[in-house]
């Protein structure tokens, strides 16, 4: 007889809201459902006229060739789903409005921060600081915990009950992880972003490696490739 017990719970994907002076979680999101798809894309920040796509300018400095300014600017792509009908937590007043609006409040200011931004404007200060958002985390399993910034959020609600509250909507979510090279040195999400790249270095040292013989190459060493 199955033991519906003995299953392992799903782990679910989501972002966290963090301070970043104490650390303290100030808001979990969790993602109704985990997405079917991921699309990733690793961008090197070459040196030497090269573009990101690896292709020489022309103009370039050929010592530079193989260097690195920096981490890879990484990005992320999802589609989430979120439907009404499928958790009954759901206040029926509002449909989904509270998960909708939690996630765009990650990409907007508050009324406090905005009013503060106007009365400092009115004392006559000449320069005003840009509002300064939490720091937002994106996890993905345990193996994949990064700062992030949203960079696009497009929803597409389709359907609503009677009140016209959205019950069903895909949202498009897209994230630029934070390096060292986004943030300044010390901040708690350039700290993360290293434990990201360590976990990155321990997983690629477990990989197996492969073999010249492999790919063609018997008889010669990485020494003398090349060299006739």
């Amino acid at each position: 007889m199955t033991r519906y017990a003995d299953i392992p719970k799903p782990i679910r994907s989501g972002l966290v809201v963090v301070n970043p002076d104490t650390g303290t979680p100030q808001r979990i999101i969790i993602l109704q459902f985990n997405p079917d798809t991921l699309e990733r894309s690793l961008a090197p920040q070459t040196a030497g006229g090269q573009n990101a796509e690896g292709g020489g300018t022309g103009g370039g400095d050929r010592n530079e060739a193989l260097r690195l300014k920096g981490p890879a600017e990484e990005t992320w792509k999802f589609t989430a789903e979120i439907d009404a009908t499928d958790q009954l937590e759901v206040a029926a007043p509002d449909g989904i409005h509270p998960q909708l609006a939690v996630l765009e409040m990650l990409v907007q200011p508050t009324t406090a921060q905005l009013r503060e931004a106007a009365r400092q404007t009115q004392k006559g200060t000449i320069e005003i600081t840009p509002i300064e958002m939490p720091l937002t985390l994106f996890t993905w399993g345990s193996k994949r915990v990064m700062p992030v910034r949203l960079t696009e959020l497009s929803i597409n609600e389709s359907a609503f009950d009677v009140n016209l509250n959205p019950i069903r909507a895909s949202l498009s979510i897209g994230l630029k992880v934070l390096s060292v090279s986004d943030l300044p040195a010390g901040h708690r999400g350039a700290d993360l972003y290293m434990a990201h790249l360590a976990q990155k270095e321990r997983l690629a040292a477990a990989a197996r490696g492969g073999s010249l013989g492999a790919l063609g190459l018997a008889g010669r060493d990485t020494m003398t490739l090349g060299r006739g």
